[in-house]
C-alpha cells in the first residue's frame, strides 16, 4: 500500500510541477486537464502527508520513551502523546484505506431517474408520484438542480411512469444506491374499508450519457412530434411541442413533454435515450467480465425489493442494510443522507474486503 501512495504523491508532484511550467502557459486545455488530474490525486495525497507527519511524531515519541536519558517532564509528555498519535495513524490508515478503493467512473455524473408503478395499481401510482417528489425534494436539499422530462398521469392523480434529470455535483454516486423496488405498506386514499395495500415501484438510476459516451447515428433515429397532454389524457398544448424519439436498432422509446419547446424537449430526450442505451451496453459488458459480482448499475438487482416503507409502523426498512429507520415522514421530504451514508458506508466497507484492505488492519498501511 505504501507503494501505491509514494506513487500517488509522486505523481501529485509531477503535476503540480507541470502546472507552472511556462511552456503551457498558453495551453488552456491543457492546463485545465492537468488541474482535473492533479484535483482527483488531491485527497489522497493531504491525507498522506498527515499520516506521514502523524507517524513521524509516534515515532519520535516512542525514540524518547525508549531513551533511558529523556528528562523525566519530556517523558510524560511522551507518554501522554504516544497513546493519541498511535489512534490518530491507525485512523488516517483507515481513511486511507477507503480513498484508495478504486472509483466508479459514473459517480461525477448527472442522473437520469426513472420511476414507474409496479403491482398494486391506482396506489402503486401514488407511491410512484411520492418516490418521484421525494428525490425531487432532496436535490433540492443538495443544491442540485432537477427538472422534469417526461410524466404519465394515472386516473386518480399519480403518476404511472415519471422521468426527471437531476444535474448536481456527484449526482450519481450517491443516488445509484436507489436502483430497485421500493414497496410501501399502507391504507390507500382509495380504500374505503381501511384496509392496509401492499404496493411496488421501480426505480432506475442511470449515469447520464453524453455524446462522447455514445454516439447516435441520425439513420437510427425516427423522431415524431405531438401535442402534450397532462392528468387525465386532456391535450394540453395544441402546438406539435411534445417529441418522441424510437431507437430503431434496439426499439426504445423515449418521448419528452416538459418544455414548451420542440427544440429543448428533442435534447432532453437524445440525453434520456443515450444514458438507457449506455446503461444497457454497460450491463452486457458487466454480465461478461464478471456474472457473480453483478451491481446495482443495470444488473437482475433493479427486480429485487430494496426498501420497504411501513406507514402503520412508521417505520422504513433498507433491506440490504437489514436495517429500520422510523423518519418516514421526513424521509419522503427528502431527507435521504442517513440512510445513503449506511449504504455508502457498507459498500465501502464490502470494497474493502474484496481489495484485501481490511479496515481493521489499518496498522499495516505501511508494510
Amino acid at each position: 500500500m505504501i507503494q501505491e501512495l509514494q506513487a500517488i504523491e509522486d505523481k501529485y508532484r509531477q503535476l503540480t510541477a507541470a502546472l507552472s511550467d511556462p511552456a503551457i502557459a498558453g495551453q488552456p486545455q491543457k492546463i485545465r486537464d492537468l488541474a482535473k488530474e492533479r484535483a482527483e490525486l488531491e485527497p489522497v495525497y493531504r491525507k498522506y502527508q498527515e499520516w506521514k507527519r502523524v507517524r513521524k511524531d509516534a515515532e519520535d515519541a516512542r525514540a524518547l520513551l525508549a531513551d533511558p536519558s529523556t528528562d523525566p517532564d519530556l517523558r510524560r509528555l511522551a507518554e501522554s502523546e504516544t497513546e493519541s498519535l498511535a489512534t490518530r495513524e491507525e485512523a488516517l490508515a483507515g481513511e486511507l484505506r477507503t480513498l484508495l478503493i478504486p472509483k466508479d467512473p459514473n459517480d461525477a455524473k448527472n442522473v437520469i431517474l426513472e420511476i414507474r408503478a409496479g403491482a398494486g395499481g391506482d396506489e402503486a401510482s401514488l407511491f410512484a408520484q411520492d418516490l418521484f417528489r421525494m428525490y425531487a425534494r432532496f436535490a433540492e436539499k443538495k443544491g442540485w438542480k432537477f427538472e422534469v422530462v417526461d410524466t404519465s398521469f394515472s386516473p386518480v392523480g399519480g403518476v404511472k411512469e415519471a422521468i426527471g434529470e437531476i444535474r448536481g455535483q456527484a449526482a450519481y454516486s450517491l443516488l445509484k444506491y436507489e436502483s430497485g423496488v421500493h414497496r410501501v405498506q399502507r391504507v390507500p386514499r382509495t380504500e374505503a374499508a381501511g384496509r392496509i395495500h401492499t404496493s411496488t415501484a421501480t426505480v432506475a438510476v442511470l449515469p447520464e450519457a453524453e455524446e462522447i459516451d455514445l454516439k447516435l447515428d441520425p439513420k437510427d433515429l425516427k423522431i415524431e412530434a405531438f401535442g402534450s397532454s397532462g392528468p387525465g389524457g386532456q391535450n394540453v398544448n395544441r402546438n406539435y411541442t411534445a417529441i418522441r424519439i424510437t431507437h430503431k436498432p434496439s426499439g426504445l422509446v423515449v418521448s419528452c413533454q416538459d418544455e414548451k419547446s420542440q427544440h429543448r424537449n428533442k435534447e432532453k430526450a437524445l440525453r434520456v435515450l443515450r444514458s438507457r442505451l449506455l446503461d444497457i451496453a454497460q450491463r452486457e459488458q458487466q454480465a461478461k467480465i464478471a456474472n457473480h459480482r453483478r451491481s446495482q448499475v443495470g444488473t437482475g438487482e433493479r427486480s429485487e425489493k430494496i426498501r420497504t416503507y411501513n406507514f402503520p409502523q412508521s417505520r422504513i426498512t433498507d433491506h440490504r442494510l437489514n436495517e429500520n429507520f422510523h423518519n418516514i415522514e421526513s424521509v419522503l421530504d427528502g431527507e435521504l443522507d442517513e440512510i445513503l451514508d449506511r449504504l455508502i458506508h457498507q459498500a465501502q466497507a464490502q470494497a474493502l474486503g474484496e481489495t484485501g484492505r481490511d479496515p481493521g488492519q489499518a496498522k499495516d498501511v505501511a508494510s
